[in-house]
Order: structure tokens, then sequence, then C-alpha cells
């Protein structure tokens, strides 16, 4: 199959889809691609969420269970298991967002850690993923990304982070499995920057163990990045970047605007693809020394860092290259990947349905946002069901 056509195979895409969760599938885009009709379900989920009334069953049966891989651990075997039969690899992502508190924090590097041991000798699970505000407060990486002064309590706080950082790298790096960082808000990013990049230095001295995140919807990233590769190759370690585009495009311009600085994003949406494809093509000329995880919803990038791969004669299941997408989302790229042999994993969040439906909600408002994203997968959708009929 060419590859610029590789993407269109519905059949390998939706392979693991019943008719009914096709079905499923496709009212939910037609719903997402609705923006009055997400503003009104997300403020009545919320609502009735708040107020305890019985709709986790209704959530859980229907956008729950699409985009999430289950409630623990435990619940997403099946998930997993299924994915792994198409060469589809996970990534269990505890999704639990907006916590305050220390024993809260510590719960949840317990579940990074144990997430990381039970992935140990499991081909099916090559990574771990964290948020660094599930490590610690968000008001501690802005101050000192902003160069304020912490309080005794703040530092305190702050050295316990960075214990945690520590205790899952450690466990990383102990289990043969990659750590991914996500990345968040410009104005806590570079304390989070600056502690992965001495947890890079540490536990990436003969692979990439641990992973930052760029968001390539940010003009600042490529630089960034060249400046990291000088470091690492000055102190003899690897770097793991996994690259996206970004998630919090409005909440950076609008704060950038309130608080009369330049926003730190790119000024249109093709100047955000034209530095994700730069920043691809750097990592990709660097591969002896940076290890990629590229996540992308995007076709054209995902078709760019295929021609790479066969121009420089790159094997498709080098282990320094991964593609990934969020579960329930683009299943045309990923499964056609997998198929043609690329190293392919799902992001499966997962956690209580009421502690993961903020990650829901910023799910279906990214979609609506990106008009699209939710057109293809509807057209993909609908043209598999024909097939099906036919």
């Amino acid at each position: 199959m060419a590859l610029n056509t590789l993407f269109n195979d519905t059949q390998t895409a939706f392979k693991l889809k019943s008719d009914t969760e096709l079905d499923r599938a496709y009212f939910l885009f037609k719903m997402i691609s609705k923006e009055p009709l997400v503003k009104i379900g997300t403020l009545a989920t919320k609502v009735a969420l708040n107020l305890n009334l019985p709709v986790q069953g209704l959530i859980r049966s229907t956008v729950f269970d699409h985009f999430c891989g289950g409630v623990n651990e435990k619940d997403c075997m099946r998930v997993v298991d299924s994915l792994n039969s198409v060469k589809v690899r996970s990534v269990l992502d505890y999704s639990v967002e907006g916590k305050q508190e220390e024993s809260q924090f510590d719960a949840t590097l317990q579940k990074v850690i144990e997430l990381t041991e039970f992935a140990k000798n499991k081909d099916a699970m090559p990574f771990s993923v964290f948020k660094p505000t599930g490590f610690g407060r968000f008001e501690i990486w802005r101050k000192l990304t902003e160069r304020e002064t912490l309080t005794p309590d703040e530092k305190k706080q702050w050295q316990s982070i960075q214990q945690r950082y520590h205790s899952v790298c450690n466990a990383a790096h102990s289990s043969g499995i990659s750590l991914l960082i996500d990345a968040e808000e410009s104005w806590m990013q570079d304390a989070a920057d600056n502690l992965c990049e001495s947890m890079m230095a540490k536990y990436n001295t003969e692979k990439a163990v641990v992973f930052n995140t760029l968001q390539c919807y940010r003009w600042d990233r490529l630089a960034y990045l060249k400046e990291q590769h000088a470091k690492a190759k000055a102190g003899n370690y690897k770097l793991g970047f996994k690259i996206v585009r970004g998630a919090y495009m409005e909440k950076e311009n609008n704060r950038a605007k309130e608080r009369g600085y330049p926003t730190p994003i790119c000024d249109s949406k093709e100047a955000t693809d034209t530095n994700f494809n730069a920043v691809l093509e750097y990592i990709l000329d660097n591969l002896q020394d940076i290890s990629l995880f590229m996540g992308t919803h995007n076709e054209q990038s995902s078709y760019l860092a295929l021609e790479i791969l066969k121009s420089k004669g790159i094997k498709k299941n080098d282990n320094r290259v991964w593609f990934g997408q969020l579960y329930g989302m683009s299943d045309h790229i990923s499964y056609n990947l997998a198929a043609q042999g690329y190293n392919v994993t799902k992001y499966i969040p997962f956690g209580p349905v009421k502690d993961v439906m903020p990650y829901l909600i910023r799910r279906a408002e990214e979609n609506t946002s990106v008009a699209g994203q939710t057109s293809r997968e509807l057209t993909l959708l609908k043209k598999e069901k024909i097939r099906r009929k036919l």
C-alpha cells in the first residue's frame, strides 16, 4: 500500500470494533462536533456529579468506555490485551487531575510506581506516564518558574516533589520501562523542564528512560530542544522526547493577553505544524542521541515521519521511534501503522469515573475546537459502516 493512502484503510482501522461500538463512536463524534451540545453536556455532567445524581452508569457506557480503559488497571487489561492482539501497545495513564494534598500526591506516586512495576516484562506496556502536577501543587511549579520565593513549607513540598521524581524514575530504570512526563501550562513548565533535565542526566546514561514532552505550539521549543541536545552531548547522556502540538492554547493566549506579555504560542495553526515538523526532523536527524515518542493525530506529520524513516533506512520497529495516539481517537493512524510493523501505542486513561471527568471534558472540548479532526473521524466511521453493510 502506498504510504500516502495508508490511513484510508478503515477495515484495519476499526478491526477491533463491533458494529455496536462503531455506532457508539459515530454517535459520540457527531455530538462532539456540535459545540453548543458539548457546552451544555459538560455543564450538566458537572452539576449531576456534584449533586451525586445517578449518572455514572450512563457516562460509563458512553463517553467513558469510548475514551477510557476502565476504573483501575485490572479493569484495563481487557483493552490492553485486545490492542496487543493487533500489535498496538498501551500506555496506562492514571488520569486523576486537580489534587492539592500531599497525601494525594503520594497516592499518585504509588499508583504510577505500581503501574511501572506492573508493566515490567509485559511487551504490551513499554511506557509509564505521569503529569508534573500529579506529584505536587501547581502553585509550587509556578512560583519556581516565575522566580518567586518559596515559603519554608513550600520548600519542603518542593523537596517532596523532587523525591517523588527520583522514586518513579528509579522504578522505571529498574523495571526496564520508559517514563513519559507530560507537559502543562508554560507558566509552570520551566521548573518541570529543569527537574526532568536532571532526571535525564541521572537515568538516561545508556538509553532514554526518562522522556520530557515538547508542546510544539510553543514557538520556542525547537531552540529549547537544540539547547538540551548540546547539554546532553556535553554531559554524555541520552534524551527522550514526546512531541505533541499542545493542549492549553486558549488558556495560554488569554493569560498572555491579560498580563501583557508576548504569547508563547505560535501565531497560526500553520506555524504550529511547521514547528512540529521541524522538531520531528531534528530528532530523526539525531536519533543516535534522542529517542522519539510522536504523540500526534495529524496525518501529514505522520506521513512525513514515515518518509524520513524510509529515506534514512531506519527500521520500522527501531525502538527509538514510537507513534502514539489517544485511546478512542485516530484509530485509522494507530492500527494501520501497527499493521505495517511500526511501533505504536495508545494512551489509555483510567480512574474512577468522577475523578476522570475533568480529563474527558477537556477531550470533548479539544475535539470541538479542532473541527477537521472530528469531521475526519466521522467520515472514516461512516465509510466503515457502509463497507460492512456492503
